[in-house]
């Protein structure tokens, strides 16, 4: 009877829609909770009114002001200083340069061609410029050699003064310098604030003063670190080292390993064969004597061999 009673009591009740069990209202609350989550869904995954204005494709200006500046390559952020190299001016130097149709200037342009065979066949790209004892013309070639090695299309050449006893680049240059080549070697200046480019397709490395602790700098890692970075950063196909004599000092000598090859200077007045063997000597075993200058030749129209 209760059983019955309980029946009528349901069917006497007002009739709603199928009876729901909790389960069902949790199921319903689950639909509706659903419903309400991708209502407000978040502001990162929803486009906002000003977005949905905003057209589908943006003008390519827009864009590219946008993106961040690349910034130029490092051989292009040397700065770059004036020169002419076909004026006197105050060099205590000649380059030949200024003079195309001179011997001498026939003779630097021979041997930048007969080195860039050599260098390219090998894959060297690092040349020692040295002699026997001072006042050779080590400077003198190693300058007039490099704005030859600069008139090559589409080639990069570097030239640094590393002769600590007497440096001189820039005075053959007529370029005003302060830097100090210590301050590079050391790695306390970078590349692109101590080299200058005289010409866009060469980069100079000055020296301002004389330092007598030469060749300790020319051991130290810092320098094989520094010049490492500079043939890798620049991409000089070309880098020249202007180094004080042979004989003189040891400097030349610390630095050979870092080197490809040498030229060496000899003076057709001074120079003589004991000098040029004693220079074998040193060379023998840490790199490649690439050939002799003859500067000052005394009965030749090409005082270049």
């Amino acid at each position: 009877m209760k059983h019955f009673a309980s029946s009528e009591a349901v069917t006497a009740s007002p009739v709603r829609g199928p009876q729901k069990t909790q389960k069902d209202d949790e199921d319903v609350m689950t639909e509706q909770g659903f419903k309400r989550f991708r209502r407000r869904a978040p502001a990162d995954a929803t486009p906002s009114a000003a977005a949905e204005e905003r057209p589908l494709s943006a003008p390519a200006s827009s864009v590219a002001a946008q993106l961040p500046a690349t910034l130029p390559e490092p051989w292009d952020r040397i700065r770059q200083v004036p020169f002419d190299a076909e004026a006197d001016g105050s060099r205590c130097l000649p380059l030949v340069s200024r003079f195309r149709t001179a011997p001498a200037s026939k003779s630097f342009d021979l041997l930048r061609t007969r080195l860039l065979h050599t260098l390219k066949a090998r894959g060297w790209k690092r040349v020692a410029v040295t002699a026997p004892a001072g006042g050779c013309g080590t400077t003198f070639s190693a300058v007039n050699l490099a704005l030859s090695l600069a008139r090559v299309p589409g080639s990069r050449t570097v030239l640094l003064d590393m002769n600590f006893r007497r440096p001189g680049v820039a005075q053959a240059m007529g370029i005003p310098v302060q830097a100090e080549m210590n301050a590079f070697l050391s790695g306390a200046a970078p590349m692109e604030e101590h080299l200058l480019r005289p010409l866009p397709s060469l980069a100079v490395g000055l020296n301002s003063a004389a330092d007598q602790n030469a060749a300790e700098i020319l051991h130290s890692r810092s320098c094989s670190a520094a010049l490492d970075e500079l043939m890798l950063r620049s991409g000089a196909d070309t880098a020249l080292f202007d180094l004080p004599p042979v004989l003189e000092h040891d400097d030349t000598a610390a630095v050979l390993p870092q080197v490809d090859g040498v030229l060496l200077v000899s003076d057709g007045t001074s120079t003589t064969a004991a000098q040029l063997a004693a220079c074998e000597k040193v060379l023998a075993g840490h790199t490649q004597l690439l050939g002799v200058v003859l500067n000052r030749a005394r009965k030749s129209d090409c005082p270049l061999h």
